[in-house]
């Protein structure tokens, strides 16, 4: 698929943003990336800034995330029919598949956004809370789990919280802490949270 020229200037500076820093970025990096003259003023032709572009690259990946959410949704009823611990793997491997895909706004997230409270706020509202929302209502939905009086929004915090974590640590040192790989993590994921709901089961 062809980008458009503003397509190019989002996705280019974003991938600049991550590698060297917003601040370390000048407009004329991200013209010469995107395919324009750099210094001759393109990317003014479609922004009004550089935080503009970034601003631009967030909405973007919200709106994809938004749609991206209703697919999986969709996809995850089409195999409920399969085990529950197959579906928590799948939902796992889901999640470690996203942390990847967003690898590059992750990194522009805790370098460089604290400046940005408002770009940190529509991050948090339009990307990161409705994840872990779609984590809390696919895991209600389950019928295993249909008895159980959970308090889902804890549990997708807890749950959704160890695949960043393991994600972000094995980003950032190269390998996780404890050396255990990813399909030994989703395995675990995928125990922890049957445990969570034979607990919540469980008589007090």
């Amino acid at each position: 698929m062809t980008l458009s020229t503003r397509e190019r200037i989002v996705a280019e500076s974003l991938r600049l943003f991550a590698d060297r820093g917003y601040a370390a970025t000048s407009v004329a990096e991200i013209e010469a990336a995107a395919g324009l003259s750099p210094g001759a003023g393109g990317l003014y032709r479609h922004f009004r800034s550089k935080e503009e572009v970034l601003a631009a690259a967030i909405r973007e990946h919200i709106t994809r995330t938004r749609e991206q959410i209703a697919t999986v949704m969709e996809i995850a009823a089409e195999h409920s029919d399969l085990p529950l611990e197959t579906r928590l793997k799948m939902a796992c491997k889901t999640g470690l598949a996203k942390m990847r895909e967003e690898q590059d706004l992750i990194r522009v997230l805790f370098r460089d956004l604290d400046q940005f409270p408002n770009l940190i706020a529509e991050m948090r509202e339009g990307l990161v809370k409705p994840l872990y929302d779609s984590i809390a209502t696919w895991l209600s939905a389950q019928p295993e789990y249909a008895d159980a009086d959970a308090d889902w929004p804890a549990i997708a915090t807890v749950l959704g919280g160890a695949v960043v974590n393991y994600w972000l640590s094995t980003e950032s040192l190269h390998e996780s802490p404890t050396r255990v790989d990813e399909s030994r993590f989703v395995e675990a994921w995928a125990r922890l949270a049957l445990g969570l709901v034979t607990n919540e089961r469980s008589p007090a």
